[in-house]
């Protein structure tokens, strides 16, 4: 069972909810997520919440991120799996590791990295 007050304490101060946050990461960045041990590849940015909202409620209410943040799509992995996930941008670090990731989607979408960033490929390019 998650400890819910730990995570709280880590989460980041809530932004404005009046005025949209810019967005601090891009596609190809190589993110980890501040409370849980995953870390992914940005594959697509919301400049607002963009889910349903039985999604967003079913997040506790005391860890539960504003809406009006960049939320990012992720090929995303921890140590038993490798999947999709949507994550707002409060809740996002940039990676230290420099290890690669290995989602399959990742080859699917990208051609590799420069500068620790992934490159799109040009037939994703739009």
């Amino acid at each position: 069972m998650p400890d819910w007050k730990s995570m709280i304490a880590r989460a980041a101060p809530e932004a404005s909810v009046e005025t949209p946050t810019p967005a601090t990461f891009t596609i190809g960045d190589v993110v980890q997520h501040r409370v849980f041990a995953f870390r992914g590849v940005i594959f697509d940015v919301d400049p607002v919440f963009n889910n349903t909202e039985e999604w967003w409620q079913s997040i506790p209410e005391a860890i539960r991120p504003h809406k009006n943040q960049p939320f990012y799509h992720l090929f995303a992995e921890n140590e038993e799996s490798a999947y999709v996930a949507y994550v707002s941008q409060q809740n996002l670090l940039p990676d230290g590791e420099g290890d690669p990731i290995g989602h399959p989607g990742v080859t699917q979408m990208f051609t590799g990295r420069v500068n620790g960033r992934y490159q799109l490929r040009d037939q994703i390019r739009n």
